[in-house]
């Protein structure tokens, strides 16, 4: 009994040190600091959708506080703690895979070689600013009737590094995106996919998730071949827009 629950503290301690990581690395918010190494790192992608739920709940509390004075206030007021919450490392993935995506011209060597470029060009920041502006439209559609939709969606979004890193090959070994697809285990994917269906219950609109997660992961591949830490990070805005048009669409029908 007693090495059962030696155990299962020892199991909770690492679930909790997974957390913390996952929230330092995804995040800006302020909290605890631990030491963690690539494999401590790599290993957080399976609490990603934890964090997202916390940025999900940050975002639409700062969409209601902002909608009591106007509605685009509220979603103006989302969007910054979105962007805020993140450190912009999504919209940072984005913009560099717009950039490889467009001066590639099919060259994957190109490819890589301007992903890994900290400047960013014409066609990242073209994409950086279609995304804000879709995701202030879209908050602003869906704030007055989608609360708990709009938790949901930042953290269904993380399951998708899960399933990227799993399925696509990575285009750079060494990369975060070759560390992470060691550490994804089927029993995680599993998890949250039963985790996935019971929040289906509650907000049908989630049933879209797979279809979006997946249409994504054969877009990169067929697009960019695999993925690279950009690469997911530019997965993830793009599957948080795509959510939100969708819930927006449900809501009016």
């Amino acid at each position: 009994m007693g090495r059962r629950c030696a155990h299962g503290a020892d199991y909770g301690a690492a679930i909790m040190r997974g957390l913390i990581v996952a929230l330092n690395f995804l995040t800006r918010l302020p909290g605890p600091r631990v030491d963690a190494g690539p494999e401590d790192f790599a290993a957080a992608i399976r609490l990603y959708p934890l964090v997202g739920l916390v940025i999900g709940a940050l975002v639409a509390g700062a969409g209601w506080l902002g909608g009591q004075a106007d509605p685009w206030l509220g979603a103006l007021a989302a969007l910054l703690v979105w962007v805020w919450s993140t450190g912009a490392l999504h919209l940072d993935g984005l913009g560099d895979m717009a950039d490889a995506l467009g001066a590639a011209h099919g060259d994957p060597d190109r490819m890589l070689s301007v992903m890994r470029d900290p400047h960013m060009g014409s066609f990242g920041a073209v994409a950086l600013i279609l995304q804000l502006a879709a995701k202030l439209v879209l908050l602003h559609l869906l704030l007055p009737v989608g609360w708990a939709v709009l938790v949901a969606i930042p953290a269904v979004a993380r399951i998708g590094p899960l399933v990227w890193a799993r399925f696509l090959p990575s285009l750079r070994p060494g990369g975060l995106g070759a560390s992470v697809a060691g550490a994804t285990r089927v029993r995680d994917l599993i998890g949250w996919a039963l985790v996935l269906a019971g929040a289906c219950v509650l907000l049908p609109v989630l049933i879209a998730v797979p279809l979006v997660l997946a249409g994504l992961g054969l877009w990169f591949r067929a697009r960019l071949g695999g993925m690279t830490g950009d690469v997911h990070g530019a997965g993830i805005e793009l599957s948080e827009s795509a959510l939100l048009a969708l819930a927006v669409l449900y809501a009016a029908l």
